[in-house]
Parts: structure tokens; C-alpha cells; sequence
């Protein structure tokens, strides 16, 4: 009986101890599957914290080839502009980002829309000024004191970024507006991007459109010309004017008669751009890229004097310097417009492109780009940069940097009085000439890892400053200084 007893007991043992091991592997099972299932859920995020950059730039140029002055006259102008780019993380995945700018800028150039100018003046309409008293006189070679000497552009955009739980697709959403005195950008767009091969390869894909108008500001003379008729000399900002004609002698005869109003203010621009990036292994890294670009309506820009080789030339201002008119010593007289510039209303631009970055050790890096540019205005175009970044330490980087770049001219391109009134189309932009720039520079970037500085909540990550020399075979020259200041939230 005893021994039956025993038995039993053996038996119930034997099923709890069942029991518990197909319990205990349920449970392990399910923990394993909520494992599982929480590590498939967890992610890093995109951007784990709000970043704010502060660019600020300062832009100082001089030249001889005024495209207001019809190619020639002074170019100097000076430019300060601050961007603050905040991006924001709205969730794991998304990014918000707001860009705005402000630039500020002071120009010879565009001073001289106006160039005439009198003991006593006041304000007109159209950014035009209204004499007083003495007649008005201008050269191209020094700045006026008109409403267009210097001006503002303002700028805000906005994009918006999704990745997908794999970190192997993004998309990408933006729209922009900007705006100075006589010209409104509106641009929308958006893009993709696909990784492949465990994120060593990336294609992209992004497209653009920019809705914009211009406010057209002509020439002074231009403009009175154009209200007017045939009685501005008696009428407006020119009435009593004394025009002379190349012998400095007075005369009623100077009439632009080509000049012509636009009935275009649209400037509308559509760009697909396609780039392809390798990282090919741990020292060496290429891309590629190319954009289609193509733009429609005002192409030329309404404020460019045009002046003709077969017609008379009529001037105002003091007649003793009309000899030396395209001498700087020209302090006293302005030859009168024929036309503005005239160009196409279709440009078609094709960019191609390639960047390699080379590895060499800890503390020497290579980064090089080059591009080709083509067009349907007959402009060849190539590009080329170098960079060679010199890590100090883990805080401090120098890099020198160096860049070539050479065009030949547009087809509708020709220097100062070199064109027919007999053209269809014509500019002495020196933008659109031949000619080749150097530019030369030094950067040098701070990296501190721990945000260990801090403004409001914010910690400084980097600090990255940039000085640029450039120099055009055409006399034109450049100061360019960069700041760049990252924080971290």
C-alpha cells in the first residue's frame, strides 16, 4: 500500500514538474517575442535634439565692367548677410526646418539707375528723383545718391523631412519666398532618397519650381522717356535738362526709339536634379550629380543700359568729360541708354558633376569637386575645387581650399558699345563674357563634441570661419568672410 502511495505521489510530482516546465517555456517564449518586438520597435531618432545655426557673411567687391552702365563704370558694392536655420525634430522620424535671411547691400552699380544728381534733391516716384534746384549731373565711375544705392533682401523657407523606420528612405517637402525692392521669388518642391547596401550607396532624386516677378525699374532716362514721349526734355525729372550731344554742344534730338516697356514681369524656373553617392570603402567616398534646369519669362534684368555703335550718343552733366567718358577720371557726365538689355525669354542650363573625398589618415583629408556647365545661350563652363582639411586635434581643423573656373562668352555677349541696334538680342553683363576666376582661401573649424558652452539652453557644438579671395580675369575682385556658429538643444 505504502509502496502504492508512493507511486502516486511520484506521478502527481511528475506532471507538476510538466506543468511548470511547459509554463516556464510559455513565459520565456512570450518574453522572448516582447524582446524581440521592442527591439524591432525601438529606433534611434533622426535628430534627437533642436539644432540652430547662425551663418553670417560679409561680401566686399570692386570692378570696372558695370552691367547698369552698360559694361562699364564701377562695380563696387558690399553685402552683409545672417541666415538662422533652426531644425526642429517633430517625432522620431520627421524633421522640421526653418530657414530666414536678411541681406543688406550697398552698390555703386545699381546706384547709378538713377546716376544724376543735384545740390537739392527730393524724392520721386518709381525710386527716381525729382530736381530742385541745379541741374543734375552723374558719371558711371562713382555712386549715387538714388533710392536704389543700396536695398534688402529678405528670405524664409521652410522644409520638411520623413525617414522611413529603416532609415533607408527619406522624403522631403519645401517652399520658400524672398523679396527686395523690384523682384518676389515663390518656390515649392520636394524630394527622395533611397539607401542601399547597408547605407553605402545613395541615390536622390528632387525637384523645384520658383514662381517669380520682377517690378520693373528702368533707367531714369528710360523711364521719362517712356512716360512721356516725346516731351520729357520739357516734362518730369528731365524738364529744363540740358542734353548734349557728343560734342557737348545742347540738343533736343536724343530719342531711344527701340525702347519699349516690358509686357513681361514672370520669371518662372523648373529644376530636376539627380545625384548618386558611393561610399566605396573606409578611405575613399564619390558622388555624382547632375540638375535640369529651365526658366521662362523676364530672363534680362530691366535697370541694364544698352548703348549702340550706330547711333549718336547724348549725355548729361558737365561737357569737359565727355572726351574721357570711359576714364575713371570721369567725374561729371552720364551718356543717356539707347535700350536695356534684351535677351531670350527661355534659357535651358545643364550642370554635371562629380566629388571625391579621399581619407589619407587622421590628419590629412583631400575633398575635391568638379563640374561642367552647358546652356542654350552658348555658354561652356568648367569648375574645379579643392579642399585639404588638417585636423589639429579633436577640437581644432584648418583647411586651405583653392578654386578654378573659366567660361567662354554667351552668344548674345558684347562689351561696351559693341552692339547693333539692328540686334534682336544683346547684353554687356560681363556675367555672360568669357573670362576665367581664381579663388583662394582658408577655413578653420572648433568641434566641441560636449556642447560644454552655452547661450539660453543651447550648447555651441561648432564654430567654422572661412575667408575667400576671388579674383576675375575681367578686373573683377572679391573679399569674402564666413561665419558659422551650430548649437544643440
Amino acid at each position: 500500500m505504502a509502496e502504492n502511495q508512493e507511486e502516486a505521489v511520484v506521478v502527481i510530482n511528475m506532471k507538476n514538474l510538466l506543468l511548470l516546465s511547459m509554463l516556464f517555456l510559455t513565459l520565456f517564449s512570450f518574453s522572448q517575442e516582447k524582446a524581440k518586438d521592442t527591439i524591432f520597435k525601438f529606433k534611434k531618432a533622426v535628430l534627437e535634439s533642436t539644432e540652430a545655426d547662425i551663418l553670417m557673411s560679409y561680401y566686399k567687391q570692386d570692378g570696372i565692367h558695370s552691367a547698369v552702365s552698360g559694361g562699364m563704370g564701377s562695380e563696387k558694392l558690399t553685402d552683409f548677410a545672417t541666415n538662422i536655420i533652426v531644425a526642429v525634430p517633430m517625432n522620431e522620424d520627421d524633421i522640421l526646418t526653418i530657414d530666414t535671411g536678411i541681406s543688406a547691400y550697398t552698390s555703386a552699380s545699381s546706384s547709378n539707375i538713377n546716376p544724376f544728381v543735384s545740390n537739392s534733391t527730393s524724392s520721386g516716384a518709381s525710386g527716381h528723383t525729382t530736381t530742385t534746384n541745379s541741374p543734375p549731373i552723374g558719371t558711371p565711375w562713382l555712386a549715387s545718391s538714388g533710392a536704389s544705392a543700396s536695398d534688402q533682401l529678405i528670405s524664409l523657407s521652410g522644409n520638411y523631412s520623413h525617414s522611413s523606420d529603416s532609415r533607408n528612405f527619406i522624403w522631403n517637402a519645401d517652399v520658400s519666398v524672398s523679396n527686395e525692392f523690384d523682384y518676389t521669388s515663390f518656390g515649392f518642391g520636394g524630394g527622395i532618397t533611397k539607401l542601399f547596401n547597408k547605407k553605402n550607396t545613395e541615390v536622390s532624386l528632387k525637384t523645384n519650381i520658383y514662381l517669380d516677378k520682377w517690378r520693373p525699374i528702368y533707367p531714369t532716362e528710360l523711364h521719362e522717356y517712356a512716360k512721356y514721349g516725346n516731351t520729357f526734355q520739357y516734362n518730369g525729372y528731365l524738364s529744363g535738362v540740358s542734353i548734349l550731344n557728343e560734342n557737348g554742344i545742347g540738343s533736343i534730338l536724343y530719342k531711344p526709339v527701340k525702347f519699349k516697356t516690358l509686357d513681361i514681369e514672370k520669371r518662372n524656373s523648373y529644376s530636376v536634379s539627380f545625384s548618386f553617392s558611393q561610399i566605396v570603402n573606409r578611405i575613399l567616398q564619390f558622388s555624382i550629380f547632375f540638375d535640369l534646369l529651365r526658366q521662362e519669362g523676364l530672363l534680362s534684368t530691366p535697370y541694364h543700359r544698352m548703348y549702340f555703335a550706330d547711333v549718336p550718343n547724348y549725355y548729361i552733366g558737365q561737357k569737359q568729360y565727355i572726351s574721357n567718358y570711359q576714364s575713371s577720371d570721369n567725374v561729371g557726365v552720364y551718356r543717356l541708354a539707347d535700350d536695356i538689355e534684351r535677351l531670350p525669354s527661355t534659357r535651358v542650363k545643364f550642370p554635371i558633376g562629380i566629388r571625391i573625398n579621399y581619407y589619407i589618415n587622421e590628419k590629412f583629408k583631400i575633398r575635391t569637386y568638379y563640374r561642367f556647365y552647358t546652356d542654350d545661350w552658348g555658354i561652356n563652363a568648367h569648375t574645379a575645387n579643392i579642399e585639404f582639411p588638417i585636423k589639429i586635434n579633436d577640437k581644432y581643423t584648418v583647411y586651405p581650399m583653392y578654386r578654378y573656373y573659366i567660361q567662354n562668352a554667351s552668344t548674345y555677349f558684347a562689351p561696351f558699345e559693341q552692339h547693333l541696334s539692328t540686334e534682336t538680342f544683346y547684353t554687356s553683363d560681363y556675367d555672360l563674357s568669357k573670362f576665367n576666376s581664381n579663388q583662394y582661401g582658408v577655413g578653420a573649424t572648433y568641434l566641441d563634441i560636449f556642447t560644454n558652452f552655452k547661450i539660453f539652453g543651447f550648447g555651441l557644438k561648432n564654430i567654422d570661419l572661412r575667408y575667400n579671395y576671388y579674383q576675375r580675369s575681367d578686373g573683377l575682385n572679391a573679399n569674402i568672410i564666413t561665419f558659422n556658429f551650430k548649437f544643440v538643444l
